[in-house]
């Protein structure tokens, strides 16, 4: 079997989990092999039913006092001890920050080989040597790589597909899993929550008004605001911005900031760079405005007014308030 390890905030199940459950669906018919998946510190019945309605046949689950919540080292240690007992032909998770520490972990523990990022996977005929493409550098390097493992443990790209139900969903087997957990794992573990912000946020808005250095001044990021606030999205920013200390932190979208999924970014005054590229890149269509025509995100950008956003992005709000009078 192919085992995928879930993704989940207190039961409730990341997007990138399902995407690692489409990949995997994929892969697991080029192996041959059911898909099954392994919930860590959760036994929700509504979790392992989407994971059916993902494809999963099988759905085993970890509970043990010491994995009240998220901690690499507890989760870990969780997922090592179940692929022992489960004996998969291989491993996936979701590329996400906790995907990848989660499979480094298992790596370490059980002396294997990881592949992370991974976009496309060749078996090569099943001849025992994996054909694995995936990103580095954040997606601008396309790196081909063999891997040769008596278990291959893998991430899948974040956001690099689209997370997709399986055409019949099933309902899958929920088997318990006995783990055996030193409490000394707890060390690292999520003790609290802040919340910073309510409602919609930067990694959820279905639209993204950014703004960089082009913007000039904090002050200068009110009409973006009121532009957001129309069309119910958030105001994002490049690192130059947060650098400058016109914005915190929590608005950078980038590599080091936050990867975004809207239905449309508008990156206003922003050049593009690499790391903010990362970041914009999964957007479903993106807008470009700025007076550089050979600004690296109106190349790359869906499309692009090559003007003052100053006069644009105004003009945009002008226009929506005229067509909603």
């Amino acid at each position: 079997m192919l085992l995928v390890v879930l993704e989940h905030d207190r039961g409730a199940m990341d997007e990138a989990a399902r995407e690692a459950l489409t990949f995997g669906r994929k892969l697991a018919a080029q192996m041959g092999v059911p898909l099954h998946a392994a919930l860590i510190g959760a036994d929700d019945a509504e979790l392992v039913s989407e994971a059916g309605a993902f494809g999963a046949e099988a759905v085993y689950t970890a509970v043990h006092d010491v994995l009240s919540d998220f901690g690499p080292e507890a989760w870990g240690e969780a997922a090592a001890e179940m692929i022992r007992q489960l004996n998969p032909g291989a491993v996936l998770a979701g590329g996400s920050e906790r995907g990848n520490e989660i499979m480094a972990q298992v790596a370490a523990r059980l002396d294997l080989p990881m592949v992370a990022n991974c976009l496309e996977v060749d078996l090569n005929g099943g001849a025992g040597e994996w054909a694995i493409t995936r990103q580095q550098w954040g997606g601008s390097l396309l790196e081909d790589a063999r891997l040769v493992s008596e278990r291959p443990l893998l991430t899948s790209g974040l956001h690099t597909l689209a997370a997709e139900q399986a055409e019949a969903a099933v309902e899958p087997v929920a088997q318990a899993v006995e783990v055996d957990l030193d409490p000394s794992l707890a060390r690292t573990m999520v003790k609290d929550r802040v919340v910073l912000e309510a409602g919609v946020t930067l990694s959820t808005a279905p639209v993204v008004i950014g703004g960089g250095r082009g913007v000039g001044s904090p002050e200068a990021f009110a009409p973006l605001e009121e532009l957001a606030a129309m069309l119910g999205g958030r105001v994002g920013c490049s690192r130059a911005v947060t650098n400058n200390g016109w914005r915190p932190h929590s608005d950078q979208v980038g590599q080091t900031g936050t990867r975004i999924t809207p239905e449309i970014y508008i990156a206003s005054g922003i050049s593009g760079a690499i790391q903010h590229w990362v970041g914009a890149k999964a957007s479903k269509r993106i807008l470009a405005i700025n007076i550089d025509p050979e600004a690296n995100m109106v190349v790359k950008a869906d499309w692009a007014v090559i003007a003052d956003l100053h006069e644009v992005i105004p003009a945009i709000t002008e226009e929506i308030k005229r067509r909603r009078a």
